[in-house]
């Protein structure tokens, strides 16, 4: 079987029995709790005790966001699936949900939150689903300031991206 990313955009492959399968799976929600937690670790936010406003990217049914919140942390969280949203919804996560694209950019300005997390979210931007996608502008586009941090030009980011992903399609 492949990938759930191959197979349909994000918004057409997660629908209700979709979203409601993964969000029951023992093992997805051992594994996002474990990424999450090391996202956390990774924000080395500092350790005064005082809650921090982070973004969840990809939120999903706000798997991730639950780890944010048992942190003591509030969270915002943005997703392209409105099934995915509408469970979180259900499940009465903490943080604040938006529908949206995050190839489309987050339309945050800058120290609007003091960090942001993204789990099994990104390889989403690494397809073109329309013909007005171009996976390196998304990934430019979500994630620019990011990537520029964490490795330094664009072209390193999506070269890295094809060398963990190599069986995606592109263009």
């Amino acid at each position: 079987m492949s990938r759930p990313e191959v197979q349909a955009p994000p918004e057409i492959f997660y629908n209700d029995e979709e979203a409601r399968k993964y969000t029951s799976s023992s093992r997805i929600i051992e594994i996002q709790a474990k990424l999450s937690e090391r996202a956390l670790e990774l924000l080395a936010l500092p350790d005064d005790g005082v809650p921090r406003f982070l973004l969840d990217i990809g939120c999903g049914s706000g798997l991730s966001g639950e780890t944010l919140s048992e942190n003591g942390h509030h969270w915002i969280g943005l997703d392209i699936s409105q099934s995915m949203l509408n469970i979180a919804l259900e499940r009465e996560v903490d943080g604040d949900l938006i529908l949206g694209d995050m190839g489309q950019g987050l339309g945050l300005r800058p120290g609007v939150v003091d960090g942001a997390i993204s789990i099994s979210a990104v390889q989403w931007l690494c397809n073109a689903d329309k013909s007005s996608h171009e996976p390196r502008l998304r990934l430019r586009v979500s994630l620019g300031h990011y990537i520029d941090v964490w490795l330094g030009e664009q072209e390193q980011y999506f070269k890295y991206i094809q060398k963990v992903l190599p069986n995606v399609n592109w263009y």
